[in-house]
């Protein structure tokens, strides 16, 4: 059978009557008659298979809250299975792929993939660092301004409008709709940052996309000191200063806990000046788990830890030792993976204050 295509992805299966409401990373295959599904990349055989026949697809699917590019898909027997890509455009390949597959196999056909995932990502030629930086040009990037809004002051701050009407006068995009999937990509990545309720609740999943291209929807730079007067119901207040700094790197890894020793993915988020490490629940929240201080750390690979089963270390670890002598214990998704965060954190630690 061909494999279509595959990558990683959160999978949480949910059978009627009995809900697993653990989530973990998979490794997704699409076939063209089903999904297999595995533990690891390496495993030879899968943990599932959801046959496609009969399937029906949902998305966005809004079933978990704030756990953001969900789909759901239910099997002839009427069982729900959800997943959780990594970004928008990642989750509407997949919906629009196994659609496809679907209405092949409905209508006896076979189902040759003429798009492929790399199609619908930016291209290789923009750098969203580089972009970051030439939106914040005080010459010819953005105007940050002071925007009022139900009787809140948002300062430091510009709509979403004037984002694409930017894109769009620098040639960085063809279309307002190109500029909406840059933009967005420029939000997931932490370079644009939600201002006020209505810009929050897009990029939590409640709108078609998780950037908007309104006057009403406001943004803000992560390091431009943007802060909200008055009185606020949500969370827009001066940021504290370890948040000041620009984010150089972010995705989700393997946490060990300090008291169970278990494991869980949490979402990491590496800022430099001041150099911290912020991870989050993956499932949603503003607000990190904790915060590892980078300054004078030391970070290193680890082959193995003592404490730990074997089947849970993947031999992609690694571990910071902070200044105060506090040790975490991380995993990477791949050897690969892991020098690129060892790097991007002793880079930082040197750096930042």
């Amino acid at each position: 059978m061909e494999v279509l295509w595959a990558a990683s992805c959160f999978a949480s299966l949910v059978r009627e009557g009995s809900m697993f409401n653990t989530w973990k990373p998979m490794w997704v295959v699409l076939l063209e008659d089903g999904i297999e599904f595995y533990k690891r990349k390496s495993d030879n055989s899968p943990k599932g298979m959801i046959p496609l026949k009969g399937s029906t697809i949902n998305s966005p699917c809004q079933d978990f809250g704030k756990r953001m590019f969900v789909f759901k898909l239910t099997a002839a027997k009427q069982q729900d299975h959800f997943f959780q890509a990594s970004y928008l455009e990642e989750r509407d390949a997949w919906v629009r792929d196994i659609k496809k597959a679907i209405q092949c196999i409905d209508g006896g056909q076979r189902f040759a993939r003429k798009s492929t995932r790399k199609s619908i990502r930016l291209p290789e030629t923009i750098n969203l660092s580089a972009l970051y930086l030439s939106m914040k040009d005080p010459e010819k990037g953005i105007k940050e301004l002071k925007l009022e809004k139900d009787k809140k002051v948002f300062n430091h701050c510009f709509t979403g409008t004037a984002v694409i009407d930017w894109l769009v006068s620098s040639n960085s995009i063809r279309n307002r709709k190109e500029g909406l999937m840059l933009a967005s990509s420029l939000l997931n990545e932490g370079y644009l940052q939600p201002a006020g309720d209505t810009s929050k609740a897009a990029a939590e999943g409640l709108s078609d996309t998780p950037f908007l291209d309104l006057s009403d929807a406001y943004y803000y730079f992560p390091d431009s000191g943007f802060f909200c007067e008055g009185n606020s119901s949500d969370d827009d207040v001066v940021l504290k200063e370890e948040f000041r700094g620009m984010i150089v790197k972010q995705g989700c890894l393997l946490k060990q806990g300090h008291r169970r020793k278990n494991w869980k993915v949490r979402k990491f988020v590496l800022r430099e000046d001041p150099a911290y490490l912020h991870y989050y629940d993956p499932a949603g929240g503003e607000d990190p788990l904790g915060a590892i201080h980078l300054r004078g750390c030391v970070v290193t690979a680890v082959e193995d830890m003592p404490d730990s089963k074997k089947c849970d270390v993947e031999n992609n670890l690694f571990e910071i030792i902070t200044a105060s002598e506090v040790h975490y214990y991380l995993q990477a998704a791949s050897s690969a993976e892991r020098t690129e965060w060892i790097k991007a954190i002793q880079t930082v630690a040197r750096t930042g204050k």
